[in-house]
């Protein structure tokens, strides 16, 4: 992503995204193979990566044979996927193109519309003649670069120069995975539920920690506390527990009662000022939840 951001950075704001069609499964094994032998000249090892090929796959306990693809998920696979589009590789460079690949994502940057058509085309003869592989032309594009999209993050244009974003797909499937662990129906204790949101958090943060995405990061804290809120409010239950509690937590008599007598629904109550007051953010954080931003800067400092 930093090298794409500096290819837009120079000025080839035009992003030709090449989609290879199901790469992993239409990969031709005498293809792959003989691109393997140039460099591998050790026959027992070229015979062990051809039976990895051939292996087949298992499922309902009934294993299928494999006539092409390369095993997904398995530690070899991206190595023979850079193998196979070494080729690929190495055109683009002799043509003096400045381009990012990630197994089988491709992103060419050029100048203009116009060659960006041109080169999606070059590109495609080449994958498809040499390589003996399919481009999806549906899904290919080509795109300015603040609409290109690259493993779940784009760009964006500020006074300070090109900035890297998060994508907005990934984070409504971070919003349906923490929807998940914050439902209201999953009856678990509290420190069990933080302790699983935060492995989660953690782990997504790591990816996107590139991005420059602070005030996004924050949006996404706040809707993931309100959440939050929601649980306790439900956790509380009765009208005497909830006044209990409310007042234990600083809030007015006038006030509590008002609230707990309240008809609104969880997530109205889990907005009110009442219960902002009553579960700041310092309530969450002594109870260990991490927010997006508070990781975000965490990893930022030790980059």
């Amino acid at each position: 992503m930093r090298v794409a951001r500096r290819c837009v950075e120079d000025g080839l704001r035009w992003v030709v995204d090449v989609d290879l069609e199901r790469f992993f499964d239409l990969v031709q094994f005498d293809v792959l193979m003989a691109r393997v032998a140039r460099k591998v000249e050790d026959r027992r090892v070229l015979r062990l990566i051809r039976r990895c090929l051939e292996a087949g796959v298992m499922m309902d306990g009934i294993v299928s044979a494999s006539t092409e693809g390369t095993p997904q998920g398995s530690p070899l696979s991206p190595i023979l996927s850079n193998v196979m589009l070494d080729d690929l590789d190495r055109e683009l460079w002799k043509r003096g193109h400045r381009f990012v690949r990630f197994a089988g994502d491709i992103r060419v940057f050029v100048r203009s519309r116009r060659a960006a058509h041109r080169v999606l085309d070059s590109v495609t003869a080449v994958v498809e003649q040499r390589l003996k592989l399919k481009v999806n032309t549906e899904k290919s594009s080509v795109r300015h670069a603040r609409e290109a999209r690259l493993l779940g993050l784009g760009f964006y244009f500020s006074r300070s120069g090109v900035r890297i974003r998060v994508d907005p797909k990934a984070v409504e499937r971070l919003k349906v995975k923490i929807r998940e662990l914050t439902s209201r129906r999953w009856s678990v204790s509290m420190a069990c539920r933080i302790g699983k949101l935060n492995m989660f958090i953690m782990g997504w943060m790591a990816y996107f920690r590139i991005a420059d995405a602070s005030r996004v990061f924050r949006g996404l804290d706040e809707w993931l506390r309100r959440r939050m809120r929601q649980i306790r409010w439900k956790e509380w239950k009765r009208y005497a527990a909830r006044r209990r509690n409310l007042r234990g937590l600083g809030i007015p008599e006038r006030s509590a009662r008002e609230w707990v007598a309240s008809s609104k629904g969880y997530w109205r109550i889990a907005g009110s000022p009442v219960l902002q007051r009553a579960l700041p953010n310092d309530y969450w954080a002594d109870l260990g939840l991490l927010g997006l931003r508070r990781i975000w800067r965490r990893f930022r400092a030790t980059a």
